[in-house]
């Protein structure tokens, strides 16, 4: 039925920093979620290859340390470049599958010189076709020390059945303007993607659908201190200071009433389900529609500027 959403959240760990072992373990959960009969699977912020932990463990913000040179150098190694066909084993799955697929991800972009790196969220739909790649704008804290700040460009949405989906990044998803740019679009189906810590989705997932009037999905990773692989550079040191829990996950799904329909679940990693009827979002958007009836753009009103950014603009 068009009006029925089967939809996975893959609250998984990744193979930290390990760029082809991670995608392998991405596939595999892709196929896994297809075969559940699922029409959308999302994976968690910054999944492939991983969040960058050991900001945090490591002295993070010391200049020219050589330890953070290292890690950092090894991060972007293992970042992805969609323009040399990495994600092209991901998009053949969603086109045999029938899966349409958000994936957290490090983007190292070719239309940015290739060397600094993006916490990006990208959206490939059911015929295997990459529509959009959203570039976190702004780095939360001791992320800046390693991602570059994104652009407008992925502030996208797009149809999968009777829905209308977009996604955000982890903290992008408590900045109201970037919302409202997704909500002007007619979307009625939020992502919200994060690294892993209930203490982030517990709240704010609830508000957003209760905000917008639509389902909204929160999608965290897991991590715990035995993920570290063995060939990690200067894992003793990055061990030190490591909690045994680093990410819980915490991913979970609110109604258009703002209610759960799946609380977050903590300290578990796997697949989860939920069957999503489009009514509900035409039910609660009867007495609330924050951009149509109960909207003013007579008063208010977004200018939102999509322009893939580069320092470069030929003329040939």
């Amino acid at each position: 039925m068009e009006n029925l959403l089967k939809v996975a959240l893959a609250q998984i760990a990744p193979v930290w920093l390990n760029k082809s072992e991670t995608l392998k373990k991405i596939e595999a959960t892709i196929v896994t979620a297809a075969n559940k009969k699922a029409e959308l699977v999302v994976f968690g912020e910054a999944l492939l290859p991983g969040y960058p932990f050991w900001l945090a463990l490591t002295n993070g913000a010391a200049w020219d340390l050589k330890i953070n040179k290292e890690l950092h150098a090894h991060y972007v190694r293992n970042a992805v470049q969609i323009e040399s066909g990495e994600l092209d084993n991901i998009r053949k799955l969603a086109k045999e599958y029938r899966i349409a697929i958000y994936l957290g991800m490090i983007e190292r972009p070719q239309d940015r010189g290739g060397h600094s790196i993006y916490c990006s969220l990208v959206y490939i739909d059911q015929n295997g076709h990459i529509k959009s790649v959203h570039r976190k704008l702004q780095p939360t804290y001791d992320e800046r020390l390693t991602w570059a700040p994104g652009d407008g460009n992925g502030l996208q949405v797009h149809s999968l059945k009777q829905f209308t989906v977009g996604g955000l990044n982890c903290w992008e998803n408590w900045m109201p303007l970037p919302r409202a740019a997704l909500y002007g679009q007619g979307e009625n189906l939020h992502i919200a993607v994060w690294p892993g810590s209930a203490y982030n989705t517990k709240d704010i997932t609830r508000f957003i659908a209760r905000e917008s009037r639509s389902y909204v999905i929160s999608v965290s990773s897991s991590m715990k201190k035995e993920d570290f692989p063995t060939g990690t550079p200067h894992l003793d040191k990055i061990l030190e200071n490591a909690p045994e829990v680093l990410a819980n996950g915490g991913s979970c799904i609110a109604g258009p009433d703002g209610e759960w329909l799946l609380e977050p679940v903590i300290d578990k990693e796997g697949l989860l389900y939920h069957t999503l009827d489009f009514n509900r979002v035409y039910e609660e958007r009867q007495n609330f529609d924050p951009v149509g009836h109960y909207s003013r753009p007579d008063i208010t009103k977004l200018t939102v500027n999509r322009e893939r950014q580069s320092t470069l603009e030929f003329e040939d």
